[in-house]
């Protein structure tokens, strides 16, 4: 029997469950998890973490899932939390396995993936000695987690991790971190009662102030634009984000390529004007001619490197910036508005206000913007298809044309994982490929290694659906590793290696800097072609099936197994 909170009745004290006295640390920490609805922890085991791995021998409620590198280990976690939209757990193992961690740390915080990632430390007993192994652990995560602490007392653990897990689950999302000294992992309990792990509601309505103002802003706006971000997918707004377009009858672009995360609306939608370019003069260009902005649950804007001093937003524009995330709003650009809420909330409050404001010729204006629009996008796609099929059939194959390939040969329901943006260049948003909104990731923190995992845990979140990664050659060395985990574990993942033999990022960050030898095509230690890495046997090396395709017609080929795969697939495209 349960009360109206959720607790049960038989619960000495409403929010405590009633447990077993002298267990061990770590088989609480455990239990506690799996009540909670954890299923998997990724890891890659040490010394530190034996009393873990000998109490997983016995627990059967929650499924390690091993990797050979805490890149692959992070990057794995990192997917599952942005499929399932749950806490994914992470153990790595002292110092060093949390050094090698870093870089997709960073990646999940710049993402607000809620990750719980904790790490074994050495013996209490010997830390004083500063013994092999050992390290300041909470000081080498602090800078990329919203909570970082070192358990010292059995007795803390239970409300360790509560913190732990209401702070990475509760707007704005994000990393947490435990560290666990070994012997505190064997100690005994004797612990009665602990918190049962619960996040409260975290939805909450803007300041109606803040709607009203906005509101009358954008009721006046003739040609007004919305930049939407990731958040607005972790948040489930995207039907919130598509009536609040259609009502202002404003253009909809998403996160520029230097930092696209997920796809926060519809691509085939007539207002999708989709990603903004790379650099910030080109993104002022993209949003000449607009006469408001509206910026929601996006990073406004993180560039990728500095061209002026003008920015990436055109002058004397009005924005009406929408985020849960305070820290966001009025951070890099002064806004006309700004409204801290949840954004499916604020948008869907906003909606009823603008047209509750409009007079009916202000009406027809914003239907008449959405019919040119929709006419304007559907030249746009025919025109850019047109394009990419004239190209011929040679190999190498032309980055636009296997994306055209691509986007041909996709089932419904595919989940598309990419990291290789010199070859994708937004071309499947700009056809109107990517199937839906919620099955499309990429990476936020461009911390490499991140793709080829990521797939991975995006597969074991979605077992049901098909999961393509597209990965550049030098984004898939980072993470290699992670093909053991998929074949040992089966995971049936499919990845595009698309192989330019270089660092094409690099050189064409060269070129938009105008640096004189990059002007002249002359680049240091930018190619990787001598010798030339082969995936087909590395991939095989790790038990991957792997094919190198030399016909347009066996790329085809190899796509149309994607739906009815049930093992991982490597598949090596020679890109010009």
């Amino acid at each position: 029997m349960s009360s109206p909170s959720g607790c049960d009745a038989s619960d000495l004290r409403c929010g405590l469950t009633a447990w077993q006295s002298n267990m061990r640390g770590i088989d609480l920490f455990l239990e506690m998890l799996a009540d909670f609805g954890v299923r998997q922890l990724f890891g890659n085991p040490g010394t530190s973490e034996l009393p873990l791995m000998d109490a997983l021998v016995s627990f059967d409620r929650i499924q390690y899932i091993l990797g050979l590198h805490e890149t692959a280990v992070m990057g794995m976690a990192d997917g599952y939390a942005q499929a399932s939209g749950k806490l994914a757990v992470i153990n790595l193992h002292v110092s060093c396995g949390v050094g090698n961690a870093m870089g997709q740390l960073y990646n999940a915080f710049r993402e607000n993936t809620p990750l719980l990632v904790t790490a074994g430390q050495q013996d209490r007993r010997l830390m004083f000695e500063e013994p092999i192994l050992w390290g300041d652990l909470i000081g080498v995560v602090r800078p990329w987690t919203k909570m970082a602490v070192e358990v010292q007392r059995i007795a803390d653990l239970p409300r360790a991790l509560q913190r732990a897990v209401q702070a990475a689950l509760t707007p704005p999302t994000g990393p947490v971190f435990l560290s666990l000294p070994m012997d505190l992992q064997s100690e005994l309990t004797a612990i009665e009662q602990v918190p049962r792990l619960q996040v409260p509601a975290n939805r909450w309505r803007p300041d109606p102030t803040t709607i009203a103002q906005a509101a009358r802003l954008l009721s006046q706006a003739e040609r007004p634009v919305i930049l939407a971000g990731s958040r607005i997918v972790q948040r489930d707004a995207v039907g919130q984000l598509v009536s609040f377009a259609e009502t202002c009858g404003a253009d909809v672009f998403t996160e520029p390529l230097s930092h696209q995360g997920r796809l926060p609306f519809p691509c085939q939608h007539p207002l999708a004007r989709n990603c903004l370019p790379m650099w910030a003069p080109e993104m002022r260009q993209a949003l000449a001619g607009y006469d408001a902005i509206v910026a929601v649950g996006m990073d406004l804007l993180k560039q990728y490197v500095y061209h002026d001093a003008d920015g990436a937003l055109p002058a004397n524009v009005p924005i009406v910036q929408i985020d849960e995330d305070s820290r966001e709003l009025n951070k890099n650009y002064p806004t006309a508005v700004a409204i801290w809420s949840d954004c499916g909330t604020a948008l869907a409050e906003l909606t009823v206000e603008v047209d509750r404001l409009r007079t009916d010729m202000q009406r027809q204006a914003a239907i008449a913007r959405r019919t040119a629009r929709d006419a304007a996008a559907q030249l746009e796609r025919t025109t850019l298809a047109e394009q990419l099929d004239s190209i011929d059939n040679r190999v190498p194959v032309p980055a636009g044309k296997l994306m055209r390939i691509i986007s041909q040969h996709l089932p419904s329901r595919t989940a598309i994982v990419e990291t290789a943006v010199t070859t994708t260049q937004s071309i499947l948003q700009r056809l109107g490929a990517i199937p839906t909104t919620d099955g499309y990731f990429a990476h936020r923190g461009w911390s490499l290694g991140w793709g080829l995992n990521a797939a991975i845990g995006v597969r074991l979140a979605w077992p049901d659906r098909p999961v393509l990664g597209i990965l550049g050659d030098g984004a898939a060395l980072y993470g290699i590793q992670g093909l053991w985990t998929a074949a040992h574990y089966k995971i049936p993942v499919t990845w595009i290696v698309c192989n330019n033999r270089e660092y094409r990022i690099l050189k064409q960050g060269a070129a938009s800097l105008g640096l004189p030898n990059a002007q002249k095509h002359q680049f240091e230690s930018l190619t990787l072609d001598t010798p030339p890495i082969d995936f087909v046997t590395l991939a095989q090396s790790f038990g991957i099936e792997a094919q190198r395709p030399q016909t347009h017609a066996a790329i085809v080929d190899c796509l149309s197994q994607l739906e009815t795969r049930d093992t991982p697939l490597l598949i090596e495209v020679a890109v010009e």
